[in-house]
């Protein structure tokens, strides 16, 4: 392959691989319902709260209980919030 084939070629993969975080789906009804059951619970939903929601919506339930925890959730709050976030 010629060299000036071949530049086309290595930017057309390089953008598509760029592309792929870009496309991928946010969950931000997840993050809501997680939310919501926090303040279903009485408690003000904090940034760092709205970050543990985020993390449950992708999946990452350890973290997301664990930093409910840390902003002043029970236990049960906040595993049922994360729950709610899938």
């Amino acid at each position: 392959m010629r060299p000036s084939a071949r530049i086309p070629s290595i930017l057309a993969g390089l953008v598509l691989a760029a592309g792929a975080p870009v496309a991928a789906p946010a969950a931000p009804t997840s993050v809501q319902d997680c939310e919501q059951y926090i303040v279903k619970h009485g408690k003000q939903v904090t940034d760092a709260a709205g970050q543990a929601c985020y993390e449950g919506a992708i999946g990452n339930q350890t973290s997301c209980a664990a930093s409910l925890q840390e902003a002043g959730l029970s236990a049960d709050v906040a595993d049922g919030a994360c729950r709610a976030a899938r």
